[in-house]
């Protein structure tokens, strides 16, 4: 689990890099301003959750079901979560929404809360 992690960790990080970088050159010229600052809020929170990974990762041994069912939640909702919005975003601007990813972001970002919570709990303990 803790190999899981750091993978995913790392490669939202790095991915989090290359789409940050491709929404500020390439998308600049095709998105809106309210496309882009949702473009950027989703690489934002994929850059936060790819350091909170990491973090796990090297802290945490990962082996009771709650802290395996954080990392998943964690990993699960930033690829609903970010992954929704860039494709709404892209989407829109191409003139064809994608409006079944409209329910996904949040699902995303309730998951994301449920890998915050258990972190918390697991703290408390």
């Amino acid at each position: 689990m803790i190999v899981i992690a750091q993978f995913f960790g790392a490669l939202f990080g790095a991915l989090a890099i290359i789409l940050g970088a491709f929404g500020a050159h390439a998308l600049k010229k095709i998105l809106n301003e309210d496309q882009l600052k949702s473009f950027e809020t989703g690489v934002k929170y994929q850059m936060y959750h790819a350091l909170l990974l990491l973090m796990l990762g090297f802290s945490l041994k990962l082996e009771t079901g709650l802290e395996r069912a954080m990392v998943y939640c964690i990993i699960i909702g930033v690829f609903l979560f970010s992954f929704s919005i860039y494709g709404l975003c892209i989407s829109a601007a191409k003139g064809k929404k994608w409006r079944f990813l409209g329910p996904i972001t949040p699902l995303g970002g309730l998951l994301l809360v449920l890998g915050w919570g258990m972190l918390l709990y697991t703290v408390i303990l």
